[in-house]
């Protein structure tokens, strides 16, 4: 039997290569759209509700402003967001969709769901792995900060 420490009995490595896995998936699809994973993460985030401010939208995405601000910049230049000052207090810039996130949110949406599919995940095991890994981040998130 092999070790518990090798590295193919760690669940942080399964999880670092269905990762790698994943975001290479998404990459295929989304570069006819010219869009990054990330970008791509940004665009949900927004389809569920539009103009976010920049905090709102790294606490939602758990990135920060740094990785945010950049990106965001890079996706306005590309027509697919504007950034909109608050006019009740101008510390707040709302991230807001243009009409092209709107209008290609079907044809991403539908590249990405075909990709998946050829991936042979049955929609039960899907729920069962959202469930699954939605518990262990909240594990993880939640431990106690003295271990």
């Amino acid at each position: 039997m092999e070790d518990f420490m090798s590295l193919k009995k760690q669940l942080c490595f399964a999880i670092y290569e269905t990762s790698s896995e994943f975001t290479k998936l998404y990459a295929k699809v989304l570069q006819e759209f010219g869009l990054t994973y990330t970008q791509y993460l940004v665009l949900l985030a927004l389809w569920e509700k539009d103009a976010l401010t920049v905090k709102e939208l790294g606490e939602k995405l758990n990135l920060g402003t740094g990785t945010l601000t950049p990106m965001i910049s890079r996706m306005e230049v590309n027509g697919w967001l504007s950034k909109k000052r608050s006019t009740e207090d101008e510390r707040r810039v709302y991230i807001c969709l243009k009409s092209k996130a709107v209008n290609e949110k079907r044809a991403i949406t539908e590249s990405v769901s075909r990709e998946i599919v050829t991936c042979n995940i049955q929609m039960e095991e899907y729920e069962q792995l959202m469930e699954q890994l939605t518990s262990l981040n909240l594990k993880l998130r939640n431990r106690r900060p003295d271990h």
